[in-house]
């Protein structure tokens, strides 16, 4: 008997026999189907996120009336925001503000390294319990902290007179509130830092740890060494939220201090700023040129960030 012999072209005719006498092609529909579920979420950026910057962006521009209605003034409200002296007061205390809450980053990778050791038991728990915070309303965390930091009867003035100090009025006192309101917001961020870089440390293989104890090297060498090079992209990523988030403070310092504190024109942020043009003062017009200001501060920054991220991030 001959030996049959089959071609590429024999073997292609019998597949498309066995999946019914042809091959599926691509369908009509496969280009547009996807977009029927990307739909919603495009509409909801862009009604509730994009729209609402295009109108604050022409709101800038205009002069608002007392009873409504609005007025094109072209670059009034920015030659006035730029003249306003209280403008670079209030960003530099929201940098300052920042930058103190920054600083619980490093706090919250070696307190991760600590939760994270091997058999330690109840780390579940530890991370509940800082994390907290992070969940609690601002406003309920500043009336708590408004009352500790009391002057007059606060646990903090009152353990400071145990040893014969006289504590200041923390949130009524220029240079004291800013700091005061800070620590508040770093012990807040703490939480969600910690979990974040928690769980990138659970993603570090073991074995290096245990290839670099092999070879002489300190748990504080392995820190440095390992832990925090293979955290950056976890430390990059919280860096980036709390920088935004730090721009954005208001309901903390609204709530620690109140509108009518002596202190607040030394303290007040450019969220601030904006709330007292638009919602008190009623000058919306100049409220949403403040409001752009933001906007632009807080997209330069990240894209700095993102920018110099490489000459630090490690990505493995």
């Amino acid at each position: 008997m001959k030996a049959q012999t089959l071609t590429p072209a024999s073997e292609s005719s019998r597949a498309a026999q066995a999946t019914g006498g042809h091959r599926r092609g691509k369908s009509k529909s496969d280009g547009w189907w996807p977009w029927l579920f990307v739909v919603p979420t495009v509409a909801g950026i862009g009604v509730f996120y994009l729209w609402p910057i295009v109108q604050t962006f022409y709101y800038s521009f205009t002069k608002w009336g007392v009873f409504g209605g609005t007025k094109f003034i072209g670059l009034d409200n920015y030659v006035r925001m730029f003249a306003d002296s209280t403008i670079p007061q209030s960003i530099l205390n929201t940098l300052i503000y920042t930058v103190v809450v920054l600083l619980g980053i490093p706090i919250a990778v070696i307190l991760a390294s600590l939760i994270e050791r091997p058999g330690l038991r109840f780390a579940a728990l530890y991370r509940t319990l800082y994390f907290i915070p992070y969940i609690t309303m601002p406003a309920a965390v500043g009336i708590v902290w408004r009352l500790i930091y009391n002057g007059d009867f606060g646990p903090i003035n009152w353990f400071l007179g145990l040893f014969g100090i006289q504590g200041p009025y923390w949130t009524s006192t220029p240079g004291f509130a800013l700091l005061a309101v800070a620590t508040v917001g770093l012990w807040m961020s703490l939480g969600f830092n910690l979990i974040i870089i928690s769980a990138g440390l659970r993603e570090i293989p073991r074995e290096l740890f245990e290839a670099a104890e092999m070879d002489g090297a300190s748990r504080v060498r392995q820190f440095f060494s390992i832990t925090v090079p293979l955290l950056t992209p976890s430390i990059f990523f919280v860096t980036i939220v709390t920088v935004i988030n730090g721009f954005q403070l208001f309901d903390l310092l609204y709530v620690m201090m109140g509108k009518a504190n002596l202190a607040m024109p030394q303290t007040q942020s450019l969220v601030y700023i904006f709330y007292n043009q638009a919602f008190l003062q009623n000058d919306k017009g100049y409220a949403a040129a403040i409001g752009i200001l933001i906007l632009v501060i807080i997209a330069l920054q990240t894209a700095f960030q993102f920018r110099i991220q490489k000459r630090w991030v490690n990505y493995v």
